[in-house]
């Protein structure tokens, strides 16, 4: 299949969401597939609601997410000369007219159709002087429309059911319905992957295509993505920007498998690496009903990424543009390695982590705290006897060994004797195994925390 050609195109009303995330994904995916473009529009036309500051964020987001755009950022608002003049054409050829009926005139005939369960058919009756016209797209009668979708097959649907459209507003901008009909012909877009929401604006713009003889381009219309409750994605169900899911300390390749899989499979694959995702994505694998939402899974292909990423990779992640010593680095860089099979999230793993480079006194938990406090005396007594280990045998066996000897010696449980290690030297009951973080703090540094109580 040659030259294919794909696009995401949001309007800079909000965040990227991840129903937005997961559509620019499976575009890039299809495009990458057949070795072919995917192009970013920002359908910017409606001043009103279009912020710079959504631009920002769905460019950041997608930056983020690791789905990168072919060429320059097209932005919809520069082509509306070339909207007007399409639109003209139109008039020009008599699919489209001038109408000066009020806006909030023909909203209530719309809204009074609607409540009698009927279909309003807004017919222009004259011009009105001094109102500014709109431009409708004159929809022809009584003609079957179909739209052969790649996801849910053939679907039709007769143009009695569907009203003239506004394709340019009196101030002589274009509406969403017609500039995307212009846009995607002028860059030769081939296929149009987006949500199933979008179906009835579908049927209006064949029309279009169809009335200024454009190549109509492959739809393949992508069922929503519900909530874990079943019912349709909202702020109520958690995190639906994908800034917040940055935020959170997921990591861009689990975030790019977590979307993959909703709503496309593969077998029983899960993990999902992003070579196998281009080699094996179509859109004959996406199913027609809606996905939902699981964090749990998130949580699982996290923590699986996060356990495959080298530790210098995570710490520079995790440290950002912050600054710490070569003493402290190298603790984390080894400490990691046990660490990241305990976290679903990097900023879990930095909690996890902030004993390794917590300065002294350390900041005890409550239940470490009542350790200290009961073990005291152990505590008082392990400095000065770790202190006879020379530096050559500090080292997992030989530690080991003398604990057992330490709990022989002053006749105390060895389980206790690990507890009153634990709590000091760690601040926190639940890190991994208190003889690996020992070797890695080294003798000294151990011996200070063990003093600092």
């Amino acid at each position: 299949m040659p030259n294919i050609v794909t696009r995401f195109a949001p309007s800079p009303t909000g965040f990227l969401h991840i129903g937005g995330a997961r559509t620019a994904l499976f575009n890039w995916l299809y495009a990458k597939h057949h070795s072919g473009k995917f192009l970013l529009r920002i359908e910017d036309t409606d001043k009103k609601r279009s912020t710079q500051e959504a631009i920002d964020a769905i460019i950041d987001g997608l930056k983020w997410l690791g789905v990168g755009y072919d060429g320059e950022i097209v932005y919809q608002s520069k082509k509306i000369e070339r909207h007007i003049e399409v639109a003209n054409l139109l008039v020009e050829k008599g699919k489209a007219y001038h109408c000066y009926c009020p806006e909030d005139e023909v909203a209530a005939k719309k809204a009074k159709a609607r409540e009698e369960g009927k279909i309003y058919k807004h017919k222009c009756i004259n011009a009105t002087p001094g109102v500014k016209p709109v431009v409708r797209f004159r929809v022809p009668d009584s003609q079957c429309i179909v739209v052969d979708d790649k996801i849910y097959g053939q679907i039709k649907v007769n143009s009695e059911q569907l009203d003239d459209i506004v394709i340019l507003r009196s101030d002589n901008t274009p509406t969403y319905i017609f500039a995307v009909v212009v846009d995607d012909h002028d860059v030769g877009i081939t296929d149009i992957i987006r949500g199933s929401d979008h179906l009835t604006n579908t049927f209006k713009q064949l029309l279009i295509y169809q009335a200024l003889d454009f190549d109509v381009p492959r739809f393949a219309h992508v069922p929503l993505i519900h909530g874990e409750d079943g019912n349709k994605l909202s702020k109520r169900h958690g995190a639906t920007s994908v800034c917040d899911y940055e935020k959170m300390g997921i990591l861009p390749e689990a975030m790019r498998n977590y979307l993959l899989r909703l709503g496309w499979s593969h077998g029983n694959d899960e993990i999902i690496s992003d070579e196998q995702a281009i080699e094996w994505f179509n859109l004959e694998n996406i199913g027609r009903s809606p996905a939902r939402l699981d964090f749990k899974k998130l949580e699982h292909l996290n923590n699986h990424y996060i356990n495959n990423m080298s530790n210098e990779d995570i710490l520079a992640l995790m440290l950002g543009e912050s600054t710490l010593n070569d003493k402290k680095k190298g603790y984390l860089l080894q400490g990691l390695t046990e660490l990241k099979k305990r976290a679903n999230y990097l900023t879990e793993l930095l909690d996890l982590a902030k004993f390794y480079i917590q300065d002294l006194p350390l900041d005890l938990s409550e239940e470490a705290q009542q350790v200290a406090r009961s073990n005291l005396n152990i505590i008082k007594l392990l400095a000065p006897f770790l202190s006879n280990i020379g530096n050559e045998d500090w080292n997992k066996s030989f530690l080991s060994a003398q604990i057992k000897e330490f709990s022989k010696l002053h006749d105390v449980k060895i389980s206790d004797v690990y507890h009153s290690l634990r709590a000091p030297i760690t601040g926190v009951m639940d890190a991994p195994g208190i003889i690996d973080i020992m070797v890695i703090l080294g003798k000294n540094e151990c011996i200070k925390r063990l003093q600092s109580i």
